[in-house]
């Protein structure tokens, strides 16, 4: 909670790439993965890239994902947990904080992180905190064109973008109608669980908006490699200067992200023994 606010408080002005806010978040995102002492197979924990910004054409240097890793206990086969940590930034003297989006799910991976830092994963994890979603999921291609491994290792990508608030106490699990092996291991926890947690948004021409290539987890899908994306319905302040962290939900957030690990540690201890 503590690291939701202050990613999503107005010292971090929105967090937009390049921007100062967005330094701070990076700072803060690798002090904390050195504190939990995890490794990376970057410098300092920063893979940076340069894009070009589809608005204005400019190209935008020295955009930054920040990159934790913990080795695997009985595999060197690669579990990807990632989230992105910009929003929208300053808009005139409007502050857009993206709270939910995606302030939430760079929190969580922080937590996550800290749990398999104190109990090691049996696959070998990477922890992404990703720029330049909002900008066209640029840091999410960035990461998988210059990947530290053979993409072949990665067994699964798990995104989080938008888990810390939802007025019907649901949460989505998109991707297992393209992977469908990993909707049993995910239900058997689930179920009976508060929040709710829903399957869909991945199904083309269903009445559900397919989710598939919205947000970072695109890049991975179209290199055929399985994901989660756990994310919430749309609601009232999505894009809206009101995403603040007063408008999340703390019960249901913090609920969620411990069902979110839990899944995860399942998926890590399931997918191995499948093999």
């Amino acid at each position: 909670m503590a690291d939701l606010e202050y990613l999503a408080s107005d010292h971090l002005e929105g967090r937009k790439p390049l921007s100062n806010g967005s330094l701070l978040a990076r700072q803060f995102i690798k002090h904390r993965f050195q504190e939990l002492g995890l490794t990376s197979q970057y410098p300092d924990f920063t893979q940076y890239f340069s894009f070009v910004n589809r608005r204005d054409g400019r190209v935008m240097e020295n955009a930054a994902n920040i990159v934790g890793f913990i080795p695997g206990e009985q595999t060197d086969q690669l579990i990807v947990i990632m989230a992105h940590y910009d929003h929208l930034g300053k808009i005139g003297e409007s502050i857009f904080n993206g709270a939910d989006d995606n302030a939430s799910g760079t929190a969580a991976v922080m937590a996550i992180a800290a749990y398999f830092s104190r109990n090691r994963p049996k696959h070998s994890m990477m922890f992404v905190a990703l720029d330049a979603e909002e900008m066209g999921h640029q840091g999410a291609k960035a990461l998988v064109a210059d990947f530290p491994f053979d993409l072949k290792n990665v067994v699964l990508n798990i995104n989080l973008d938008m888990v810390s608030r939802n007025d019907d106490n649901e949460i989505y699990a998109v991707g297992t109608y393209h992977f469908p092996f990993l909707k049993p291991m995910i239900h058997k926890v689930s179920e009976g669980r508060q929040p709710k947690l829903l399957f869909g948004h991945d199904e083309p021409g269903s009445s559900l908006k397919d989710w598939t290539m919205s947000s970072d987890h695109s890049q991975f899908f179209i290199n055929d490699i399985p994901f989660i994306y756990f994310g919430v319905e749309d609601h009232k302040d999505y894009h809206k200067e009101t995403d603040i962290f007063e408008n999340i939900h703390p019960e249901f957030y913090v609920s969620t992200v411990e069902l979110i690990l839990e899944i995860i540690i399942s998926l890590d201890n399931g997918m191995i023994e499948k093999k």
